[in-house]
């Protein structure tokens, strides 16, 4: 009658055996929100033409992309 044995014969598979990791359970999705000033970075793509309107009062675009966006918010009865 054959049985398995009880170790491993190779001294790699014991070694191994022994430095795995235990499956790690997976958290439920948490939504966060971010406080309203707080600023976060993303990445979005623009039409070529937003982009140009945007930058052609040089340094600053991304704040005035961020106030139009928030004046967007604003109106439609966001935050």
């Amino acid at each position: 009658m054959a049985t398995t044995p009880r170790r491993p014969v190779n001294p790699k598979d014991a070694a191994e055996a022994l430095f795995k990791p235990a499956p790690k359970p997976v958290a439920p999705a948490v939504e966060r929100r971010a406080p309203p000033e707080v600023r976060e970075m993303v990445s979005i793509k623009l039409d070529s033409a937003v982009l140009e309107h945007f930058q052609k009062d040089g340094p600053g675009w991304q704040d005035r992309i961020n106030d139009a966006l928030r004046k967007v918010v604003e109106a439609e009865g966001g935050e």
